[in-house]
């Protein structure tokens, strides 16, 4: 089954590579909440499991407390 546009996936994020647990077009990302496509995820944490939209909301969350 092909997930439609408006569908969100359910992602396993480990070091280096990601796991799609749920079928879905993107992934919001853990700071601004902004949807991700998975073609274009490249930044999230393994220890967090969180997705982010970009290098800027990586450095966001590592500065920022737990």
């Amino acid at each position: 089954m092909t997930p439609t546009p408006s569908e969100e996936a359910t992602l396993h994020y480990g070091d280096g590579e990601f796991a799609v647990l749920k079928p879905g077009r993107f992934v919001r990302c853990a700071v601004s909440g902004q949807p991700v496509p998975l073609e274009t995820l490249r930044y999230w944490s393994a220890e967090r499991q969180e997705p982010y939209a970009g290098p800027k909301e990586a450095m966001e969350r590592m500065v920022a407390p737990a």
